[in-house]
């Protein structure tokens, strides 16, 4: 059984290589490859990741959603593994994932950890032990069978936020759903950017307008306008 690990990237060349370094020392070969994924950086992104070990291609269309299904159209693994660039795995991911799936689990994820010692973040992390909406983002990386995710079409290619949260909810329909004990370790740069407060009042904005059949167009324009990110 061969994992395809699939990181959607955009001027990630701080984190990117240090990414798939740490990928590829615990693939314990099971890894048939790291496709990473860009949308057009202007920095060294594919230039370190390429270094690094990694498959790198540019994808024909800018979006994290569409960014995934064409790493996943390029992949050769029998599971897919959705991974954000600012984000790590435990050392044990593969064999938490293999074992998931000899488990009949068709999906899943960790909790999260963020990179920060600040109380606040530790509450936020504490609540992604449970199966809510709000935890369906791809922080805590996300693992798929290719049978499932070829059968369920992809992300939506469109879609420009909130494509992860759409595509975990309908994907765990009548499926088993793994959360795992352990966490990924997730950069806090967002909230040290923003304050804490704002962040969970651009989140709340955000769920509430995709809840209300809101536009992609106004929730990217209300997040840009809400949080100085990226």
């Amino acid at each position: 059984m061969q994992i395809s690990v699939i990181i959607p990237v955009h001027n990630e060349a701080a984190n990117i290589a240090q990414l798939v370094t740490y990928l590829l020392q615990n693939s314990r070969q099971c890894v048939a490859e790291i496709v990473v994924v860009d949308a057009g950086s202007t920095d060294e992104t594919l230039a370190f990741s390429r270094k690094a070990g990694a498959t790198t291609v540019l994808s024909p269309q800018k979006g994290r959603a569409a960014q995934m299904n064409y790493g996943a159209s390029l992949a050769k693994g029998d599971i897919l593994y959705f991974v954000h660039a600012d984000t790590f795995p435990p050392e044990s991911y593969v064999t938490d994932i293999v074992n998931a799936v000899n488990n009949e689990y068709d999906l899943g994820r960790y909790r999260t950890k963020f990179n920060s010692r600040k109380w606040y973040l530790k509450v936020n992390a504490w609540f992604t032990r449970f199966d809510w909406f709000i935890c369906y983002g791809g922080d805590q990386t996300l693992f798929i069978t290719r049978i499932l995710f070829e059968k369920l079409g992809g992300f939506i290619a469109t879609m420009k936020i909130m494509e992860e949260y759409e595509f975990t909810k309908r994907a765990r329909l009548n499926r088993r759903y793994k959360i795992f004990s352990k966490c990924a370790l997730v950069s806090a740069r967002k909230y040290d950017t923003n304050s804490w407060w704002r962040v969970q009042m651009a989140n709340r904005k955000i769920v509430k307008m995709y809840k209300k059949g809101a536009s992609q167009e106004d929730m990217v324009s209300a997040y840009k306008r809400l949080l100085d990110y990226r």
